[in-house]
């Protein structure tokens, strides 16, 4: 792992997605206060931070679910906050995929549908869509769970079949909130190994929020969002 006191720092590539100056409140209460960072095409970056320092707005406003008061979201050399609403759920289901902390799984849906769900919503065919889903349950150690629906799963099967359908579509960056704070320690741990390894294998950028320090180590690099705004890595990281 290759980590950096400079929160802005990207790969030499040069950055895929990036927050200039972010500005954002929830009524009086201020959120983010001129927060900034860039991510680099492939990085996986672990964004860190206390309950109410404003880590999940800052990830929820590079996903384009919500748009900043002030400064500006660029992916890929385009403007995400200047894009109109259809614009920005476009970008979210052909290019971003999500992994939240409780999975947040259809219920009344198999698990093979739940991971075929973005390529559906994109409009591939239904057979060609469980196909590719179907790939996934070997590779994640979820075989003959096909079938069965979230409430048939154990948290660790469905965070797991909640990351296949995060990765499915191939997307250019995974936004990952908090994805093993429901889990126990061993369980989570695996689910963060699945995560890593899918997304080296596809090329894919990684922006996971957590406030844990072991999940944490399985990034890059690591930024710290204090009071809305985004902070070196802490001392003790920065020496290993």
């Amino acid at each position: 792992m290759n980590a950096t006191n400079d929160p802005e720092q990207s790969t030499a590539a040069g950055c895929i997605i990036e927050a200039r100056d972010v500005v954002l409140s929830f009524g009086r209460t201020p959120a983010l206060q001129g927060a900034s960072v860039s991510v680099g095409p492939g990085e996986i970056l672990a964004v860190m931070g206390p309950s109410g320092s404003g880590k999940t707005t800052l990830l929820h406003c590079l996903a384009g679910i919500l748009t900043p008061a002030a400064g500006e979201i660029h992916f890929a050399g385009r403007r995400v906050d200047t894009m109109g609403e259809t614009e920005r759920s476009t970008l979210r289901r052909d290019r971003f995929g999500f992994v939240f902390q409780f999975g947040q799984l259809v219920p009344e849906l198999t698990a093979e549908e739940n991971i075929a769900l973005p390529l559906l919503l994109g409009g591939t065919r239904r057979a060609a869509a469980l196909k590719e889903a179907g790939t996934w349950f070997e590779r994640l150690g979820l075989g003959g769970l096909e079938k069965r629906r979230s409430g048939e799963l154990s948290g660790g099967q469905a965070q797991r079949v909640a990351l296949a359908r995060g990765l499915v579509t191939r997307p250019e960056i995974l936004f990952a909130d908090e994805p093993t704070g429901s889990l126990d320690s061993l369980t989570g741990e695996q689910v963060m190994d699945l995560l890593v390894d899918a997304a080296r294998e596809q090329g894919t950028t990684v922006i996971l929020v957590t406030h844990e320090p072991r999940v944490a180590a399985y990034a890059d690099r690591e930024v710290i969002v204090r009071d809305g705004k985004v902070n070196s890595l802490s001392a003790d990281r920065l020496a290993s």
